[in-house]
């Protein structure tokens, strides 16, 4: 499925456990990857602990021109993009309806949201063009049983959902592309773990495992792929 080369793979939101962990197991897997995040010595510490060769970049995700010039970078070094795994999160909640804040509305619909709406419209195109497109955005379960504290939370994921679902559309007009929704009630890594020994993480999904996953897209065809919720929550 690599059409006979190694794929460039982008990790957004590469600075936290589940894109270092997501980082490493695409470059063990022989994927060329390119780890991105906003802060600069944040993001170089990130590629570094992921392994040897995971390539750190700086972008603000919510800003057009700032995608545009990430992909103008990418291509400049290795052409052509197959990959897109987006794990740009975050989370604002509240007591009820009432007192959800268009400030952390804002906060949502550019983390959630507007980071999705660039990154796959900048690299739409270049993932369409693969034998082995793969574009993976990380959901929550909160979308299908959404609460009044989390409404704000729940809403831009949702949106964020459907706007990967129509990227998937896109895809089944004569290509050998995927986009595709990880679904995980939460995210637990080993620091969390050790921070919270008392915890258990009931259902919660091990970093690891969404790694597994995200490289496990691209031996799988795109037709068992493409448009499909895969939920990782156990």
């Amino acid at each position: 499925m690599s059409a006979g080369r190694p794929l460039n793979v982008v990790v957004t939101g590469g600075s936290g456990p589940s894109g270092i962990a997501t980082a490493r197991a695409l470059r063990e897997a022989g994927h060329t990857v390119f780890t991105v995040g906003s802060d600069g010595p944040r993001i170089e510490a990130a590629a570094a602990e992921a392994g040897d060769g995971v390539i750190p970049l700086v972008c603000d995700l919510a800003n057009l021109a700032d995608v545009r010039a990430l992909h103008a970078t990418i291509s400049a070094t290795a052409g052509r993009i197959d990959g897109v795994i987006h794990l740009v999160g975050g989370w604002r909640g509240a007591q009820g309806i009432t007192d959800q804040t268009d400030e952390d509305w804002d906060f949502l619909e550019r983390s959630a949201l507007t980071t999705v709406r660039n990154v796959t419209r900048v690299f739409y195109d270049d993932l369409a063009a693969s034998e082995a497109g793969r574009f993976a955005m990380v959901t929550s379960t909160a979308v299908a049983t959404p609460t009044a504290s989390g409404a704000s939370y729940a809403a831009a994921k949702a949106a964020a959902e459907a706007w990967t679902l129509a990227v998937a559309e896109g895809f089944s007009k004569g290509t050998h592309s995927a986009a595709v929704i990880f679904v995980a009630k939460g995210l637990v890594d080993a620091g969390m773990r050790a921070r919270s020994p008392e915890r258990s993480f009931p259902g919660f999904t091990d970093v690891s495992d969404l790694a597994a996953a995200a490289v496990g897209l691209f031996t799988t065809p795109a037709a068992e792929l493409n448009g499909r919720r895969l939920v990782l929550s156990r």
